[in-house]
């Protein structure tokens, strides 16, 4: 008797020792046991999606995870912008941050484009009432996409949602209904589950005994795009809930993970210098940048010396280069190019007479440098564009380039027109200077006002004071006028004629030249 006590005393044991280590075993793979306390931060993502915010949300996210965060909520509140900028968005939450931490869309206004591709790309997504998701079909600014061209653009985008499906759980023919139009989705429900479950035509099952081909309803007709709101994205197995606020996600969370959140969450919003690079690559912003910068290289040449006009100019180009080159458009390479361009063409203006090998060479880099920085391309690769989006984004680039080549042309004609003669512009303009007896009667000036009644006329002779290059100085008479060629370049003592009185510029040619 004692013995069959103790051998039931014994089996007690070890089934206690068993259930303990099955406890421990349990702890050790479950990270979210009950009670377990972690940390959540919200990243917004708002506005045109671009290479800004992409490396915005790359240097947000990597901050957060430093800071051992488990949970990186999106709030996402955009329209949508270039398709690349957001792919590289989508390939991060998945490729690099998936199995770091949980990745979590929550649709504060809208995704739609380019931002359902982003709130897709996360293992939830969770939506404020009332707002949408969907419309994801690409578009190329000023071009109408048919046949195999919009092919070839939507099956890209295509590809991208259905990695997002397999990777997040989505119903994968919702997702592609989102891009292309010609897809038709059916619901069909699973008789072993209960649950319903989404097909293209081309794609329903055919077993009876398995699902309800019967009662099957089409939810997307072919010819449109899918477009749900927070209530049908929550039914068609979209959204995982429907939430009031940024509370509400993290209620949600925590209820279903059965974790409780450190609060208050880290809020990461994006810095100024971020906000500006995405601002300064704006098309619209490009143009106005580079008519300023060509203005400013107009008035320069127009004027002896250097000063404001060419700080101006130099400031711009420097932003649009270093804008390019912090969102990745501009590599080390391109940029070496472009300001070779510059010193060549400077070399030319200063060192070299005439325009030759150099600045034809300077004019070269400049422009291949400049446009090169309108493409993604690694170093040690051609800078062409691959594919329907490069096209799309040296397009717009192209087209806020010529936007502020188009306004420079019509400013310097404005000012070289008016200038001189708008009494609240008029002082730009530098006028003679009164003879004196300390001055033995020598006049320097830059430009003939009428209030100096007009003492150049075309066709008067005088001599270089200093190299026209193509800008300096010369002597008519007892006057020195700041004047300049029409490319040539004079060396000091050569006899010239004036050519042209234009406004604040005074044109000369060699004597003798017709």
């Amino acid at each position: 008797m004692i013995m069959k006590r103790q051998r039931d005393h014994t089996v007690v044991l070890l089934a206690l020792l068993c259930l303990w280590a099955e406890q421990i075993l349990a702890q050790a793979i479950e990270p979210n046991t009950p009670g377990s306390s972690v940390t959540a931060a919200v990243i917004p993502c708002e506005g045109m999606i671009d290479d800004g915010l992409f490396h915005s949300i790359k240097r947000r996210s990597e901050l957060a995870l430093d800071q051992d965060v488990k949970y990186l909520i999106y709030e996402i509140g955009t329209y949508g912008g270039l398709v690349q900028s957001a792919d590289s968005i989508s390939k991060y939450l998945i490729q690099d941050i998936g199995d770091r931490a949980q990745t979590i869309a929550y649709i504060k206004t809208q995704a739609i484009s380019a931002g359902a591709m982003i709130s897709v790309s996360c293992n939830d997504i969770l939506m404020r009432e009332n707002t949408t998701i969907g419309d994801c079909a690409p578009m190329v600014l000023g071009d109408k996409l048919e046949g195999v061209e919009r092919e070839k653009s939507e099956s890209f985008v295509r590809a991208t949602f259905d990695r997002a499906a397999r990777a997040n759980d989505y119903p994968q023919a919702l997702l592609r209904s989102m891009v292309s139009v010609q897809i038709e989705v059916y619901e069909v429900e699973n008789k072993t589950t209960g649950k319903p479950e989404y097909f293209e035509t081309k794609d329903l099952p055919s077993d009876p005994n398995l699902y309800a081909l019967d009662a099957k309803k089409l939810v997307v007709e072919k010819d449109k795009l899918l477009t749900v709101d927070a209530a049908q994205a929550h039914a068609y197995g979209i959204a995982r809930a429907v939430v009031k606020d940024v509370n509400g996600v993290l209620e949600f969370l925590a209820q279903r993970d059965n974790v409780d959140f450190t609060l208050p969450s880290l809020r990461l919003e994006t810095n100024w210098s971020e906000e500006m690079v995405r601002m300064v690559n704006h098309p619209a912003v490009i143009g106005v940048l580079t008519m300023i910068a060509l203005l400013g290289l107009y008035m320069e040449f127009n004027t002896p010396g250097l000063g404001l006009p060419g700080l101006a100019a130099l400031i711009c180009f420097a932003i649009i280069i270093g804008s390019k080159y912090l969102v990745g458009m501009a590599n080390w390479v391109e940029v070496a190019v472009f300001v070779l361009g510059i010193v060549l063409v400077l070399l030319e203006l200063f060192l070299f007479p005439g325009f030759g090998i150099a600045g034809l060479a300077g004019f070269a880099c400049i422009v291949g440098g400049g446009l090169a920085m309108l493409v993604y391309n690694a170093p040690d690769s051609v800078p062409w564009p691959r594919t329907e989006f490069d096209w799309q984004y040296l397009q717009e680039g192209l087209q806020g380039i010529v936007m502020g080549f188009l306004g420079f042309m019509l400013a310097a004609l404005l000012l070289s027109k008016y200038l001189p003669h708008l009494w609240w512009l008029n002082r730009l303009v530098l006028v003679p200077k009164p003879a004196s007896v300390t001055s033995g009667g020598l006049i320097s000036m830059t430009a003939p006002t009428r209030a100096a009644g007009d003492p150049l006329q075309t066709g008067d002779i005088g001599t270089t004071v200093t190299t026209l290059r193509p800008a300096g100085r010369v002597r008519f008479g007892e006057k020195v006028v700041d004047s300049m060629t029409q490319g040539d370049f004079l060396d000091a003592g050569s006899q010239v004629e004036v050519l042209a009185i234009q406004g604040n510029r005074v044109v000369v040619k060699p004597t003798g030249r017709a």
